[in-house]
Parts: C-alpha cells; structure tokens; sequence
C-alpha cells in the first residue's frame, strides 16, 4: 500500500512592521537633553558670547557711550594704550604678580599637600584650614589684612618693633605696597592649590613608594624621582588655572591699595581696565586692553603647555 503525502503550500505568516522604538526613544532623550542644556546655552550666549563678540568689534571703533555713535578707527587704539606710560607699568607690574605669586604658591601648596597626605591626627581639620581662606570673601580677607599691615598699630609692625625694627607703612610704601598684595594673594591661593596637589597623590599606586623603600630611596629622592614626575597633570592645569586668575588679579588690589597703590606702584591690568572703562568712560580703549590681556593669557597658555605638558599627560 502506498502513501501518498500531499504537498501544502503555505503562506509564510507575514508580521506588522514594529514601530523604530529605538529611535523614537533617541529623539526623546535628545530632546530632553536640548530642553536641559537650554538654559545654560543661553546663559552662555547672552553673558558671555556676545560681550567677547562686542569686546573685539568695539576694540577697532570709537564708541561714544554717552552720544551712542561708533566710529572705525582700526589700531588707533592699540597705538594709544601702548603709548600709555600707565598702561605699560601695568603690564609690568602684572608680570611681577604673577612671576612672585604663582611659582610661590604652588611650591608651598605642593609641600602642604605631601604633609596633609600622611597619616596625621586630625588631618582632616588642617586640610579645612588650609582651604578656608580660598572660600572666604576677598573683600573680608583684604580687611583682616589691611588691619595687620597698618603702620601703628598692625601686627606686622608690632611684631617688628618687639625686635627693635621700625616697620614700613607697607600699602601706602611705594616699595612695600606690591610686596604686601603678593603676599597676600599667595596665602589666599594656597588652599585650592593643595586641595588639588593632595587629589593627584591620592592617585599615586602606593607600590612605587614601597618599591623605593626596598630600594633604599631616601624621601627627597622618592619626592623628586616619584611624586614630582607623576604629579605633572596636575601642575600643568594648577600652572594655567593660577596663571589666568594672577593676571585677573582685581580685588585684592582694588581692596588694599585703592587708585592703584601710591604712585601706580600696584595697578595692574584688570585695574587699568576697570578705570579706563568706568571711571574715565572710554569703552573702546577698555576693549583694546581686554584684548591685549587675553593675548597674554593665550600666550602664556601655549608655553606652560609647552613646558610642563605633553600630549600623553591630557
């Protein structure tokens, strides 16, 4: 008996297509991302872009802020701020601040840093203490600081005159007047520094220091050959960050030594600035000097970059 098995033909079962999840769900977080980031674009556009926009415009130009007309001068400008006896004591005196206090500050910051990182009772409230004077108000800082350096009755005179020393009236001496904000911006300066410093040791592998101890490295020779070496990120960014905020330097000297010191013996460039802007109301030459202090800060930039990193550091 034979069997005879019929072939059926059927039709394969053919599925709706599934609506793109995927990408729906995509635009949806892209969206929302958009929705989020708004503020703060706009923020950015508004206070920021636009100003730095208007700040080269107006740098070429003769604005009037009081008739509101503007007129092309091209390097006029330029031509006449460095013609400015005050404008280049300025930048002079900006190099000084910022070759005195940036080197200083970081040195002890590093030292502070390898101290804090050990095994110290309490260390956590030196750590605080070292930090708390770069959350404090400058303004208060100044004030405290201004006290101390009064010629009758400061601290530091008083200090002085217990060893048979006359002080000097340091912020109204044409030769101490510098020296007091310097020190001033270097003790305020510090804990940031530090707070940075002791975040990189904490990412040293603690093996290479043992490493050293087998070997019989003594401590500067660990320092030199191991923390330094290893903490170059970390001074390249504290190099440039303390770098762009001594040649912003205002407060402190606004604060301590108004009218740029006795004689312009501390006006800097962002003083300059502020009072050729606000006070002698000549917005496009205060343009023309914000650019000059910005090529500063893109210079010195590129040679920090150049000296203490590489591109296997970023």
């Amino acid at each position: 008996m034979t069997t005879t098995i019929e072939r059926v033909d059927v039709a394969p079962v053919t599925r709706a297509p599934r609506p793109p999840r995927r990408r729906r769900l995509g635009a949806e977080r892209r969206r929302a991302a958009y929705l989020m980031l708004a503020p703060s674009v706009i923020h950015l556009v508004w206070w920021i872009g636009l100003p730095v926009v208007a700040t080269f415009v107006l740098a070429f130009t003769d604005y009037d802020v009081v008739a509101g007309t503007v007129r092309w001068v091209g390097l006029a400008n330029f031509r006449e701020i460095f013609a400015d006896e005050t404008w280049n004591l300025s930048i002079l005196h900006t190099v000084v601040y910022t070759f005195f206090t940036v080197p200083v500050a970081m040195a002890i910051a590093v030292v502070i840093a390898v101290l804090l990182n050990q095994r110290l009772r309490a260390r956590a409230w030196y750590r605080a203490a070292f930090f708390m004077p770069h959350i404090t108000a400058t303004v208060a800082i100044a004030l405290v600081w201004m006290w101390m350096f009064e010629p009758n009755l400061g601290l530091f005179n008083l200090l002085l005159g217990e060893v048979g020393v006359n002080g000097p009236a340091w912020l109204a001496d044409t030769t101490w007047a510098m020296p007091a904000v310097i020190l001033v911006s270097v003790w305020k300066g510090i804990g940031l520094k530090m707070l940075i410093y002791l975040a990189a040791l904490q990412n040293i592998p603690p093996e290479l220091y043992e490493a050293a101890d087998i070997d019989g490295a003594s401590g500067p020779r660990r320092f030199f050959a191991i923390t330094v070496p290893l903490l170059r990120p970390a001074t390249f960014f504290v190099f440039v960050v303390s770098m762009i905020d001594a040649f912003q330097v205002f407060d402190q000297v606004y604060v301590l030594t108004p009218d740029g010191g006795p004689a312009n013996s501390t006006t800097v460039m962002t003083y300059e600035i502020y009072r050729t802007a606000f006070s002698e109301f000549r917005i496009s030459t205060a343009c023309a000097q914000s650019l000059v202090l910005f090529a500063f800060l893109l210079v010195m930039t590129l040679i920090s970059r150049r000296l203490t990193g590489r591109d296997d550091d970023a």
